[in-house]
């Protein structure tokens, strides 16, 4: 069997995804699953760096998990776990602590947007090393390629050095990863500001479309996009909100922005919005279906995130065992 090569990434459980969440890296993600040897995560430990009713992250955690499923994600064909059934996240992550810089760490800019509305007495010293227990979460698999936007560079950038700083003093021990960029890279944006990312945490409720959004509100939210007062439907920086909606049409149908543009000329807003919410709810529907069934079937998730943990576990264990050995530990 030819050697595939390794990709892992994850998410936070926050729920059930948004529509960003899925058409920038859910749906990316399922289309590199028969190319390669994927690890793909719940990252509950990352989840606590601020703080969390235990009740919704135990229920959150599940949601992603049948989020994942329900996109595309074969838990045969990929290994799919929760990131705290792992162990060797917390010991390599507490190694490699050891060998990062308090100034490095310092200067990431996550940190610094995270925290600047914070008192420092207050701020909990898991959100300051959180790039250290991801760069544990890829390194542990040996990892050629991590999907990454633009946001989370920086960190992948802080894992490969660590990694050469790790080799060099201790010998070859950890792939260095390189980011992995889809070929199709827009972003997707909020619905009410296009200048941001679409998040959950938005505080305007219609700024984002989530995948277990009923239908009528799906319809509600496109409605209330922000365009401008053109009227025509352009794929340009000009018209920020009507490119980002072009986007999300895009990736949903695989036309181009070209096509997408050509098919509404002489048309206004209103039926290209129509348009694209029965777009969307034509590709979210089957996915709401089987959420809600995986949900009502959590002996079966069950199975799913036991089955991979074992899996990461093995691969996992492979890896802090060298560490374990080449830092000086003694074996067990």
């Amino acid at each position: 069997m030819e050697n595939k090569k390794v990709i892992f990434s994850g998410m936070q459980p926050s729920g059930s995804l948004t529509l960003g969440n899925y058409l920038g890296a859910l749906k990316n993600w399922v289309k590199l699953q028969s190319e390669y040897d994927c690890y793909y995560c719940v990252v509950d430990m990352h989840a606590i760096t601020v703080p969390k009713e235990p009740k919704d992250l135990r229920k959150n955690t599940l949601e992603v998990l049948a989020n994942y499923i329900a996109a595309g994600l074969d838990p045969k064909q990929v290994t799919l776990f929760i990131q705290s059934h792992v162990s060797a996240h917390a010991e390599l992550g507490w190694v490699l602590n050891c060998l990062t810089y308090f100034g490095e760490l310092g200067r990431m800019t996550q940190f610094k947007d995270k925290t600047k509305r914070l008192e420092s007495s207050s701020i909990p010293a898991g959100l300051f090393t959180y790039p250290v227990l991801m760069a544990a979460d890829i390194l542990l698999y040996q990892a050629d390629l991590v999907p990454v936007g633009e946001d989370q560079r920086q960190h992948l950038e802080i894992t490969r050095d660590i990694a050469q700083r790790f080799n060099n003093r201790y010998s070859e021990t950890f792939k260095v990863p390189e980011a992995f960029i889809s070929k199709d890279g827009a972003k997707i944006m909020s619905l009410q500001d296009p200048s941001s990312k679409m998040s959950k945490s938005d505080s305007h409720e219609n700024a984002f479309i989530i995948l277990m959004d009923d239908l009528d509100t799906i319809r509600r939210k496109l409605k209330r996009a922000v365009t401008d007062s053109e009227g025509v439907v352009r794929f340009n920086d000009d018209q920020p909100g009507v490119k980002n909606l072009i986007n999300i049409y895009s990736k949903i149908t695989d036309k181009t922005t070209d096509e997408i543009v050509a098919s509404y000329e002489g048309k206004g807003y209103a039926q290209f919005k129509d348009d694209l919410a029965e777009v969307i709810i034509g590709e979210v529907r089957p996915i709401q279906e089987r959420i809600d069934y995986l949900l009502k079937n959590k002996d079966y998730l069950q199975e799913i995130y036991s089955y991979g943990a074992e899996k990461a576990e093995a691969a996992a264990r492979k890896t802090l065992r060298k560490v374990y050995k080449k830092v000086g530990f003694i074996p067990k």
